[in-house]
């Protein structure tokens, strides 16, 4: 026989004495009960010490008593009920109860219904998500668990997120990279993104944008945003696009025209292999490999040319791709680096890993009603992203691609002081 016994330390008020009976029964009921109970005795606590004990005149308070009322809370994923007393100042205003105002603060439901959200559960399913159809906490009307009041919820804390992240300030990340790549949202629409690596090798999501292509004029408002809130502009630092050639026109044109750009090699490779007849892709796949692989960019680039003067007839189109963007291409063996830095700073692979849970998020959306809605969505699947980033592989050489970016800027700097100087 089981005995059920109250710690002495566990002083119960009587509606929890009725919960304690019952926790054979149902532990979740007995937690529900008692917490509505704890919390209903914070609250009359809170209204003697604004309005003193009932039907008592002394002196030093601040209002007195008008009743009680009943509200509702967040809990697990819906609202329960909850008595309270309700406190009114003598010039005839309502007195809000510190408890309850604290626990009206906590935004649970818009936590809970945006986690959800986030690994895939739909707004129909959210109720079962969060209430058991045989459990003893019922389902009822104006609970909060419907489908149309979890949308609202991950709307509103999802734009609030997206607005304070807009506007964070990046002046304290020491960033040494940046990627940029675009995401299709639909048909018309095309959000760009910008995600920084820092010199300890953390990967940051840092801003994003809507457009309808992935045209300079977008580009420029991103990195525009990301200028005003705290981007040295005159800090030398790495990009790495996916070859677009608005990208590379707007960052030359903001950050200087010889600012380093590193051109995605395995979008590179993918787009060459893809437009060759088979029995030339394993042979061509293997020069480029071997270099990419090279520490010597001069020599990189002589093969590079070969292979393309070798395609010249069989493949002219894949010949002029090889060459299109080649000095971009080989930037990260031209700055010096070890081959392991330079194998993972020669891809978008980070911002693509990024984009890839930006989809999973999203694939419940079956349709896009406005950019708004693309954003807010894209931006929570963007900090979702963030919560499992790792470190760069490489980062223990960061320190190396500091001087390396720090050497080319005195390099260039230099040859524009010896021109301005020649011409005058």
């Amino acid at each position: 026989m089981t005995t059920i016994t109250t710690p002495s330390s566990l002083a119960l008020v009587p509606s929890l004495e009725t919960a304690w009976q019952d926790v054979d029964s149902s532990f979740e009921r007995f937690c529900l009960t008692a917490g509505i109970g704890a919390i209903e005795q914070m609250l009359c606590e809170d209204a003697q010490q604004l309005a003193g004990a009932p039907h008592n005149r002394s002196g030093g308070r601040v209002g007195h008593r008008w009743g009680r009322t009943k509200g509702k809370i967040g809990f697990h994923g819906g609202k329960v009920a909850v008595h309270r007393p309700r406190v009114r100042s003598y010039d005839g205003h309502e007195v809000a109860l510190p408890t309850w105002r604290a626990a009206q603060a906590e935004d649970w439901l818009g936590r809970w219904a945006m986690n959800l959200m986030l690994i895939n559960v739909s707004t129909r399913k959210l109720r079962r998500a969060v209430r058991l159809p045989e459990g003893d906490l019922p389902v009822i009307a104006g609970d909060g668990t419907s489908k149309s009041a979890a949308s609202r919820r991950f709307v509103a804390l999802s734009a609030e997120r997206l607005a304070e992240w807009m506007t964070s300030d990046l002046s304290k990340l020491d960033l040494l990279v940046i990627q940029i790549d675009g995401l299709h949202i639909g048909n018309d629409l095309v959000l760009v993104a910008a995600l920084g690596i820092d010199a300890d090798g953390h990967k940051h999501p840092l801003a994003l944008i809507e457009g309808a292509t992935e045209n300079a004029a977008v580009v420029q408002a991103l990195i525009d945003n990301l200028i005003e809130r705290g981007l040295d502009p005159k800090v030398c630092r790495l990009f790495i696009i996916d070859g677009a050639k608005a990208l590379s026109k707007v960052i030359r044109r903001t950050f200087g025209a010889h600012t380093p750009i590193q051109r995605c090699q395995l979008h590179k490779a993918r787009n060459v292999i893809e437009r060759l007849p088979k029995p030339l892709r394993a042979s061509v796949r293997r020069v480029l490999r071997q270099a990419w692989e090279l520490d010597d960019a001069d020599k990189a680039e002589r093969l590079l040319r070969n292979l393309a003067r070798r395609l010249d007839q069989e493949a002219p189109g894949v010949a002029a791709s090889i060459l299109e963007g080649l000095d971009e291409m080989l930037t990260v063996n031209r700055l010096g680096l070890p081959v392991t830095l330079r194998r993972s700073l020669a891809c978008t692979n980070s911002i693509e890993n990024m984009m890839g849970t930006v989809r999973r998020v999203c694939r419940n959306v079956k349709r896009w009603r406005n950019a708004a809605m693309a954003l807010r969505w894209t931006a929570a699947g963007m900090m979702e992203a963030a919560k499992g980033f790792r470190r760069l592989k490489a980062y223990k050489h960061l320190p190396l691609l500091r001087v390396a970016l720090a050497a080319h800027q005195s390099k260039y700097v230099t040859q524009r002081v010896e021109h301005d100087a020649n011409a005058a």
